[in-house]
């Protein structure tokens, strides 16, 4: 595949991010507080696939490492909402089992993916490293919003969330500015602004109901 159409895989992953990003905080500005939307989660589905082929064809494991662990907690976050069980079963069943399937491959072919991941002369194992721990962060954020929302069955986007998505997409657009990957700078400065305001809106609300 061209590097153009593997630009254009990745650009159209964040797309969904970004679009996700924005819908929630238009929503959540009508609202006045922070809402968790079923468009939030489609979303990020539909970016995560897209944005964990894009990570193969790049040959980057941080991508792939930052995909495998939030993939399942937007499916969590679907089927707690009521949209996942309305999708067709043959679907359902393709979206869910591609992260085993690749997973896998990987492991089938362990050899070939050390080799092109860990030992890509395109990423230095320092980077390699760097960027790893800031797809870590940034995916802690949903093992931290899923445990929020599993304590109180239903689907939420704490403050917390989002303190955890600045730090770590802060690291990410390092990594991204060292590695001259449009997709990451891009991708991930859009979501400074929408991090920054759900994180005021979510400490106002706070702060009136102490009241």
């Amino acid at each position: 595949m061209s590097n153009i159409a593997v630009y254009a895989l990745g650009f159209l992953a964040q797309g969904f991010f970004s679009a996700r990003m924005l819908i929630q905080w238009i929503m959540s500005e009508r609202a006045k507080k922070i809402v968790s939307p079923n468009i939030y989660w489609i979303c990020s589905l539909a970016g995560s696939v897209l944005l964990f082929i894009y990570g193969w064809l790049r040959n980057d494991f941080s991508i792939i490492f930052g995909q495998l662990i939030s993939y399942y907690i937007y499916i969590w976050n679907l089927n707690i909402k009521g949209v996942w069980p309305r999708l067709p079963l043959v679907i359902r069943g393709c979206i869910f089992a591609l992260p085993i399937v690749a997973v896998s491959l990987m492991l089938s072919q362990a050899e070939i993916f050390v080799q092109d991941f860990f030992h890509n002369s395109a990423v230095p194992l320092w980077l390699l490293v760097f960027g790893s721990a800031g797809q870590f962060i940034f995916t802690i954020r949903f093992i931290y919003q899923w445990y929020y929302s599993y304590r109180r069955h239903a689907s939420y986007l704490p403050v917390g969330f989002w303190i955890i998505s600045l730090v770590g997409s802060g690291i990410i657009v390092a990594y991204g500015i060292f590695r001259l990957d449009p997709v990451l700078i891009i991708g991930q400065s859009v979501g400074f602004i929408t991090y920054t305001r759900n994180i005021m809106l979510g400490k106002g609300k706070s702060k009136k109901v102490k009241k």
